[in-house]
């Protein structure tokens, strides 16, 4: 059997593949362009892979394959009308960064909610060393105990965000993307209605045509001019100028953000031009890739290589 991953740096280089490697052949490649996969993939019977778009441009030359794997949940790349006249199968992963995506959630809520940059600058700058008062109050912060929560996408990650946000003391509430999710234990509201109503405001929905752009001028000028937003679900679903208005006129008073429309980050992105750096989160993407979600995820993938060949 040989295996080959066609973008094997998008799981990192600490990941231990070894349990490939009894397999057969495993030929990894960093990254792979379309014209090159196409060369790659000429002698393999599985490949993993991320986002490179697979059809009969970039795997047409793949008379050995039978298995592709996708290190991810989201599968848009595949053309799986062409997988399946071709009888190839695929499989791809989901719940295996649950956890993670929580954890960074509310690590993007902290820093923005306690002014942390803020404070971090005082200290390091000399200022403590120069003050007489043992603390320091020039940037006020809030306790999120009490405070309401709303959540746009209640999946795993949503219910799971919701579980912690309820072991703090708020008051969760959801708005279902798909108009058809219920959860028990918390209360479901139209969107107009939670952004509202919320103190903080986070998205872990997957991007579909009902969500793109779902946060736009109008939904930022509904919510408190207090309000934290919070994106980890996909950057389309925000309109990024809208949100860098909102930011720079003071519509909401922070935004904490791991996935944006285009990744890695456009050059013209206007999220660059906000004023206020310490009112605006951005990590590159990162809430997923915890090393237990990581590595959680290629054991996941080299079972289903397994239990596909009957190994």
């Amino acid at each position: 059997m040989k295996i080959v991953f066609l973008d094997a740096k998008s799981i990192g280089d600490d990941i231990d593949l070894s349990g490939y490697e009894a397999l057969g052949e495993v030929v990894k490649h960093d990254f792979s362009t379309p014209e090159e996969t196409a060369r790659r993939v000429a002698d393999a019977d599985v490949l993993v892979l991320n986002k490179v778009p697979v059809n009969a441009q970039t795997i047409g030359t793949a008379e050995r394959l039978k298995l592709i794997c996708v290190t991810a949940t989201g599968t848009d790349n595949l053309d799986k009308e062409y997988l399946k006249e071709r009888g190839i199968a695929w499989r791809n992963v989901a719940g295996y960064s649950t956890e993670s995506v929580a954890q960074h959630t509310f690590s993007l809520l902290f820093y923005l909610a306690g002014h942390l940059p803020y404070y971090d600058d005082y200290v390091k700058s000399g200022k403590y060393v120069e003050d007489r008062l043992f603390t320091h109050f020039d940037q006020r912060f809030s306790e999120i105990c009490g405070k309401t929560w709303g959540i746009i996408g209640m999946g795993a990650i949503g219910r799971r965000v919701a579980e912690i946000a309820k072991l703090f003391g708020c008051k969760v509430v959801y708005y279902s993307t798909s108009g058809q999710n219920n959860q028990p234990g918390y209360q479901r509201m139209e969107f107009d209605e939670l952004l509202g109503q919320s103190d903080i405001v986070s998205v872990h929905a997957p991007l579909t045509p009902k969500t793109e752009g779902l946060m736009d001028r109008r939904a930022f000028a509904r919510m408190k001019q207090s309000a934290i937003f919070l994106n980890l679900g996909r950057g389309p679903i925000v309109v990024e100028q809208d949100l860098a208005d909102a930011l720079n006129q003071g519509e909401i008073q922070a935004a904490g953000l791991d996935v944006l429309c285009a990744e890695p980050m456009a050059a013209d992105n206007p999220l660059r031009q906000v004023k206020d750096g310490g009112r605006l989160f951005i990590t590159p993407h990162i809430a997923w890739a915890s090393l237990e979600a990581r590595t959680r995820l290629m054991e996941i993938i080299l079972g289903q290589i397994c239990e596909f060949f009957h190994i």
